[in-house]
């Protein structure tokens, strides 16, 4: 199978560049997604056994100041590309998030669950998917939330910093979700686009995060745990954080399509940050 995969600094394009060495990588000096048009003249001039969109415009906070932008990355240029794709008729997987939900409640949101977006990003990224479920071609749309890895900038890596910075930290404790190592949706995406390929029939919206769900403050801790460090994690409700964009409190996902679909289990994150953790040792 030969794969077209757009992105290349971001958390997820770079696992899917140790997992896809043979791959074709765009990044923004081979296809800017704030070019939709761009995006498609590749895919039609490179007629790919598969595409990955692993390009996103993840800035959560400055999206509620800079709209235009992020409806051009996350909704017109995955619009354009599952366009190309439905006409070359090849699969197309591109990922999405939690933000597309409200965040109210208790329960894991299933796939067909009504969405709600809080901000702007989370409106893009659902725009983004009506565009490619509009496209009529075969498509793989993986809701995902609370990446981590070894690079760029996350979670992890953050607290990682501050932990061993400072003897106290306050951190968010009413949002809930699923940590979900940027390796893990790589290994799930590939495996996703090769079952595609082999079989038309299969697709849809799935939703893939780790488990368990936690708050960010046990996430915290499990972070100092195995980093070996030791500052005090003092819980706080999201009030007492305020960012230009509201966050949902509950982003835990129901994970049982992609599983009936496609055999792929929710990995625990606790195991994957372990990896992570080790690479950044190293």
């Amino acid at each position: 199978m030969t794969l077209l995969i757009f992105g290349k600094t971001g958390q997820v394009a770079q696992e899917l560049a140790r997992r896809a060495p043979g791959a074709q990588f765009a990044g923004r000096e081979t296809a800017d997604l704030t070019d939709p048009a761009a995006c498609a003249a590749l895919i039609h001039q490179t007629r790919p056994g598969a595409v990955i969109n692993a390009a996103a415009y993840t800035a959560v906070d400055k999206a509620e100041s800079d709209a235009a932008t992020a409806g051009l990355v996350n909704a017109q240029a995955p619009a354009a590309m599952a366009a190309a794709c439905a006409e070359l008729g090849i699969p197309f997987v591109h990922f999405s998030t939690d933000y597309v939900f409200d965040g109210s409640g208790v329960a894991p949101r299933a796939e067909d669950a009504p969405t709600a977006p809080l901000g702007v990003y989370g409106l893009t990224k659902l725009e983004g998917e009506r565009a490619i479920q509009a496209a009529g071609g075969q498509y793989a749309i993986m809701r995902t939330s609370w990446v981590f890895s070894a690079h760029g900038n996350n979670f992890v890596k953050t607290m990682r910093r501050l932990g061993a910075e400072r003897d106290r930290l306050t951190i968010v404790a009413d949002q809930i979700g699923g940590p979900t190592a940027a390796a893990d949706i790589a290994a799930a995406a590939l495996s996703v686009a090769q079952t595609m390929t082999a079989d038309p029939a299969k697709g849809g919206i799935y939703h893939f995060a780790g488990a368990p769900d936690v708050s960010w403050a046990d996430f915290a801790r499990e972070i100092f745990a195995q980093s070996g460090l030791t500052p005090e994690v003092v819980d706080i409700p999201s009030s007492d954080y305020p960012t230009p964009a509201r966050r949902p409190l509950n982003s835990r996902l129901d994970c049982a399509a992609i599983t009936r679909d496609f055999g792929i289990a929710r990995p625990d994150w606790r195991v994957s940050l372990q990896d992570v953790i080790k690479e950044l040792r190293a």
